[in-house]
């Protein structure tokens, strides 16, 4: 036992230690969009008063941004530290940092509980180097909040389950109501919640007073929430819900193309091939279909979330349930290797082949993908006032916004929601004209939309009457725009 606490602990450490490397990097990586909106959203908290119901982001130009988000107490816990140590990128990663940590001791006993101590203790290694969770694990996002409170929560579930400790039950739904609240698709943590209940009352657990109380302590607070965030989307331009494009359904090679990356570049193929492998040769026992159950469960969410799962922080349930089945397919392979040499050189050459995919699965997610539209921000933050109000050809990435510390319009735009590329000249010049007329001071391209000036010449043409070119650099140029007339 005592080794086995050593041994989860210096895990622990490690993985902790690998999520705090490049913790103050800008949000210029490969999912720096997601993050530098969380991040406005934090600084608008501290600038414009600490309004927690109604976030608020920077590309709604002359509108205040209202938007309907998640439960926003990440941005507003960040805006507090903002208060006493000033705005820095690490004070965001740092909140998912934390609930990993909390969540690591949790998995374990979970898995321990079903399947064994040895299983237990590959499961908390998979999880914990798994790159979809470590590059997430640092990520200034809702995510891994929200899974690992989902995960405390489906331990103290099933502790109440065995012993009918009100303690339990009250830790399990305060957790798993933060949980939806922090991110609604966790919502499928309630099929392995379904399972523990079927497996010990079946149809008598309509009876049971303690579980309806529970589920009214999980579902009323989000449907409240929710139904606030709705309601700031409906009343406030841009009219904007977070997350609410993603159902939708798609053809086969979109979910081939996820199938892919996730047993790829999210897991590894060697998590992967070990979880397919522990799906089959999992031992029966009470408990032993939890896993298979939140597998299902996670499944049907990325078919029917079909669009929104072209993020791929989407999969990251999948993790859990991973290297639940992965420390299955060790314990069950390590159990038809008796010499224990035999064993221990399994043991290293699996962990050490795991531990060198990850890390180059996970590598390329730090590399930039918004290092220009930081550089373009910062220029913009100093060299005009704070009032202006810009236009950004940014791909729909705020990360300009962000670091310049102004409002704007994604370029094109709809209804302030990004629109994608052009069509043609005629369709710039008529959105620029409308944003020109709506207070637009300054227009902004970066070397991702150079082209823009080259393949539409018409409104190059158009460009060169309305605005100046201020600033010219290889990563972008800003323009001066000229008043539109009353």
């Amino acid at each position: 036992m005592k080794r086995t606490r050593t041994l989860v602990t210096t895990l622990s450490i490690l993985a902790v230690a690998a999520r705090l490397i490049l913790i103050d990097q800008p949000y210029v990586d490969r999912w720096s969009w997601r993050q530098s909106d969380v991040a406005a959203i934090a600084r608008n908290f501290e600038k414009n008063g600490f309004h927690f119901a109604y976030p608020q982001i920077d590309w709604a130009g002359d509108a205040p941004g209202y938007v309907g988000t998640e439960f926003p107490i990440l941005p507003f816990v960040a805006a507090i530290c903002y208060k006493f140590v000033g705005v820095h990128e690490w004070i965001g990663r740092a909140q998912a940092v934390v609930f990993f940590a909390a969540s690591l001791p949790f998995l374990f006993l979970l898995v321990r509980h079903i399947f064994g101590e040895t299983a237990a203790i590959w499961a908390t290694f998979f999880y914990s180097f798994a790159p979809l969770n470590v590059f997430t694990g640092r990520s200034f996002m809702p995510d891994v909040p929200s899974l690992s409170l989902a995960l405390i929560g489906l331990y103290f579930f099933l502790r109440w389950i065995e012993d009918e400790r009100a303690t339990f039950l009250i830790g399990a739904a305060i957790m798993i109501s933060l949980a939806l609240l922090i991110k609604l698709p966790t919502v499928i943590i309630g099929a392995p919640l379904v399972f523990l209940v079927w497996q010990k009352w079946h149809w008598t657990f309509l009876r049971q007073s303690a579980l309806r109380l529970f589920a009214a302590a999980i579902i009323l607070p989000s449907l409240a929430w929710y139904w606030h965030a709705h309601q700031i989307a409906e009343r406030f331009y841009p009219h904007h819900l977070f997350g609410a494009g993603g159902i939708w359904i798609e053809d086969f090679q979109w979910y081939w193309k996820i199938v892919r990356l996730t047993a790829t570049s999210s897991l590894t193929p060697i998590l992967s091939i070990l979880a397919v492998t522990g799906l089959f040769v999992a031992p029966r026992g009470k408990y032993s279909h939890l896993f298979h159950w939140w597998l299902a469960a996670t499944i049907l969410f990325i078919v029917v979330a079909g669009y929104g799962n072209r993020h791929p922080w989407y999969q990251l349930p999948l993790v859990p349930v991973a290297a639940a089945f992965a420390g299955v397919a060790c314990t069950f392979i390590q159990s038809k290797i008796p010499p224990r040499s035999a064993v221990m050189t399994w043991s290293i050459l699996v962990a050490s082949s795991f531990a060198v995919l990850a890390f180059l699965y996970v590598r390329p997610l730090y590399e930039s993908s918004a290092a220009e539209l930081r550089d373009a921000g910062l220029t913009l933050q100093k060299t005009t006032a704070r009032d202006s109000l810009i236009i950004a050809a940014d791909s729909g990435d705020p990360t300009l916004f962000y670091y310049a510390e102004r409002r704007g319009w994604h370029f094109l735009e709809k209804d302030g929601v990004y629109e994608g590329n052009p069509t043609d000249s005629q369709q710039i010049i008529t959105d620029l004209e409308s944003l020109r007329g709506r207070g637009a001071t300054h227009l902004v391209f970066t070397n991702n939309t150079f082209w823009w000036l080259d393949y539409y010449p018409a409104f190059t043409r158009y460009l060169a009457e309305v605005a100046t070119l201020v600033q010219a650099t290889p990563r972008f140029r800003i323009y001066k725009l000229v008043a539109a007339a009353e």
